[in-house]
């Protein structure tokens, strides 16, 4: 049997979870072993946040350019350089992943980075099989599972004979699409829809449920599809993709189920933002005892602990909101618990998130929907995004601020931001919502003049008339 090298601890993947928490463990006199089969940085610098973001950017000043005029400046037609665009949002991705790179080989003992796949051959043993060609089999009693998710495939009549796109093969595209169908109605169906929109493709957004993100509350849903369809996106929801197929001339055609009846859509591109899947199934994890539920993510406890003592997963991997910050927060608790012997979980982070779409949506704590559902009491407080100054003056209107308020403690309870600068409107409320201030601390805060964030003075004095 080949000697397995010991660890005190083995990482699988360096995804914003996997990246910082080798090197706390190191510095703090643990030797690691961090393993990665891609690229440095996981989903979020390669494939995620970090190139998608990039690229929503560029597609706003096309947006811009070509709304000008609204702001008195007299601009020539807009042009789009796809290969501009990507080739920018590759240098943004190079720049990240290599300083996530430099960050880890930075630690000056204790630290080890493997390029290869991981696989469990035993409860606290893995073999890992490296780029090189090599195999070597790694020990330890703590061993984290941070091997994150991958794009869900398409799975109707015709998916496997055609070209269809997901949310990493989209952004290498050098062309503009002719016409660009969009299956799902989730936060990366919406921010490549927009953007692609405003490059300059006629979209057209194809969702199964009665509305777009259906998680939201429904005057959410509307407003984001009201936007949508200001911006010319064509919006179709309660509407079952049933097959596609090439044509001869090269496009595809989608052939849907809708309330009125079966049509068909017909495109130059496919894009399937259908959600995600977990990079479990190669990990070997009976092997190892590990439990998986029935979508393949691996359940742990409020300290992230598998039913393995020991094993723990962190990240997209372990189900859960699937965000960078989620990550981070999984970090400081693993931090927490293992090294300053404290009592942390996960149950007590407040997770917010924004979807890029412009303007933003973005939402912390309970929606109305959900906090109705739970039986609260409740107060909810509305403003346009018209009625507040700063947006009149930029010229950025549309959406509106919403707040739940618990009608017997006043306490802030969540809150939906769909308006411009969403994420950092809503940042405000969520730092009021951990430090548990009432509503009427925001309603006669003194906010500068003109910003933003004034309209919280506004959005609560809706609750006193």
């Amino acid at each position: 049997m080949r000697h397995a090298t010991s660890y005190d601890a083995i990482v699988i993947g360096t995804s914003k979870g996997g990246g910082p928490l080798p090197i706390t463990l190191a510095r703090a006199g643990w030797t690691v072993a961090l393993i990665e089969r891609g690229p440095v940085g996981g989903t979020c610098v390669n494939v995620g946040c970090t190139p998608t973001k990039t690229m929503v950017a560029s597609a706003r000043i096309a947006y811009l350019a070509r709304r000008s005029a609204d702001y008195g400046i007299h601009t020539g037609p807009v042009a789009v350089d796809m290969p501009a665009i990507r080739a920018r949002k590759q240098r943004m991705v190079e720049g990240s992943r290599a300083a996530n790179e430099g960050r880890i080989t930075a630690v000056p003992r204790g630290l080890d980075l493997l390029r290869g796949a991981a696989r469990f051959v035993a409860p606290k043993t893995l073999e890992v099989h490296l780029t090189s060609g090599e195999t070597q089999q790694l020990t330890a009693p703590t061993i984290f599972i941070n091997a994150g998710q991958r794009p869900k495939p398409l799975q109707i009549p015709g998916a496997a004979s055609v070209p269809v796109l997901d949310s990493t093969t989209i952004m290498e595209l050098d062309t503009l699409p002719d016409h660009l169908l969009v299956i799902g109605g989730g936060l990366i169906a919406l921010e490549f829809g927009q953007m692609f929109r405003r490059f300059g493709s006629p979209v057209t957004l194809i969702e199964r449920s009665p509305r777009l993100l259906r998680a939201e509350d429904e005057d959410v849903s509307e407003g984001i599809t009201d936007i949508f369809r200001e911006d010319g996106i064509t919006v179709l929801t309660g509407t079952l993709s049933q097959r596609v197929e090439q044509l001869g001339d090269g496009r595809l055609q989608l052939t849907v189920r809708t309330p009125q009846g079966d049509q068909q859509l017909s495109g130059s591109h496919l894009l399937a933002a259908i959600g995600r899947v977990p990079n479990t199934e190669d990990l070997g994890l009976d092997a190892a005892g590990i439990q998986l539920d029935r979508d393949g993510y691996i359940p742990v406890n409020g300290r992230l602990e598998t039913n393995v003592p020991g094993i723990y997963a962190l990240g997209d991997v372990r189900g859960g909101p699937a965000f960078t910050h989620s990550a981070w927060a999984d970090v400081r608790v693993l931090r927490t618990n293992l090294l300053e012997h404290g009592h942390a979980s996960i149950q007590d982070c407040l997770v917010p998130y924004t979807i890029f779409t412009d303007p933003e949506l973005a939402r912390v704590g309970l929606s109305e929907g959900a906090a109705r559902k739970q039986g609260r009491q409740i107060r909810v407080a509305k403003l346009p995004m018209s009625a507040v100054i700063r947006a009149l003056e930029t010229g950025e209107t549309r959406g509106f601020m919403k707040a739940v308020v618990d009608a017997e403690t006043d306490q802030i309870l969540g809150c939906a931001i769909l308006g411009v600068e969403g994420g950092e409107i809503m940042a405000i409320l969520q730092v009021a919502m951990l430090g548990q201030l009432p509503y009427t601390a925001l309603r006669d805060g003194t906010f500068t003049h003109p910003t933003l964030a004034e309209g919280l003075n506004y959005l609560f004095m809706t609750l006193e008339s």
